[in-house]
């Protein structure tokens, strides 16, 4: 993952990333980028993915496990020269996923990842990073990932985002540890350094590492496993990063048709992820 990870952080490099192969190309018509893979769904990853998120061992994957399978397909095009900005210091801000029906372990997939964008934002701008995951004929699984690039610019007016509720009271507390972070790099190929120890998140502004946003929606999921049918909806906004290690309060309210959930800081109730489950 060196020359990955190498790749993302040179373009925030002064002078370095001038150079040609580094520089990237503002004004890019990013509807022109898109990236495909054939995968199959592996039972020993997707115990692995589980383990790290909660989930039970099972003959489908987990509801938000294909967002691994499109990640490198994520990092292959923010790393691309056409993509306008740097893959490291991009926030992701919100993720919608739908899922059409469950996926079985063993199962063949193409996963295809297009790019839509920028918008505005009032902090910057927005892209969306557009996955569509194919099983035998239809789409099986789709999303919407959304980055904010702090301090960019794109034309037009911001729109409203997610509209999602405030989190909700009471809940059960979890603590998550100093490790989840690496662990779940292990996992989903995601090794941002701000995730994984103290003085790499230190490098780039936190006070300590910071949990993924996709685990701690992974861990909320698992939370609600059983809960949710097969074909639904789940739209989530990160609010305030997790520093690692931390104590998170859970709660959820709903039925089987629509679902709230939430995570929040147990100190003083500020949101975390806010999040709605909805049966299509």
């Amino acid at each position: 993952m060196l020359p990955v990870l190498l790749k993302a952080a040179l373009p925030s490099v002064p002078v370095v990333n001038q150079l040609p192969g580094v520089r990237k190309v503002p004004g890019a018509d990013l509807g022109s980028l898109s990236a495909s893979r054939e995968v199959s769904v592996e039972r020993d990853h997707v115990t692995a993915y589980g383990a790290v998120c909660g989930f039970p061992h099972k003959d489908t994957a987990p509801l938000p496990y294909p967002h691994v399978l499109a990640f490198p397909l994520h990092l292959e095009l923010m790393t691309s020269p056409e993509f306008p900005f740097p893959a490291i210091g991009s926030v992701h801000l919100e993720n919608t996923i739908t899922a059409h029906r469950a996926i079985e372990v063993g199962e063949a997939l193409e996963v295809t990842v297009t790019v839509r964008g920028p918008r505005p934002h009032p902090r910057g701008a927005l892209v969306d990073f557009v996955t569509e995951v194919r099983g035998s004929e239809h789409v099986a699984w789709e999303s919407v990932s959304t980055y904010l690039r702090r301090g960019a610019s794109a034309s037009g007016e911001p729109g409203p985002g997610l509209t999602l509720p405030d989190p909700l009271p009471g809940g059960i507390e979890w603590r998550l540890p100093a490790d989840l972070g690496r662990r779940y790099a292990a996992v989903s190929g995601d090794r941002n350094p701000i995730h994984l120890y103290p003085w790499t998140a230190r490098a780039l502004g936190f006070p300590r590492q910071i949990a993924h946003g996709m685990s701690t929606l992974a861990r909320c999921l698992a939370a609600l496993e059983n809960r949710l049918p097969d074909a639904v909806q789940v739209e989530v906004a990160f609010r305030k990063p997790v520093l690692l290690p931390g104590s998170v309060r859970f709660a959820t309210a709903g039925d089987r048709h629509e679902r709230t959930f939430s995570l929040a800081n147990p100190a003083d109730g500020a949101a975390h992820l806010v999040g709605r489950a909805r049966a299509l």
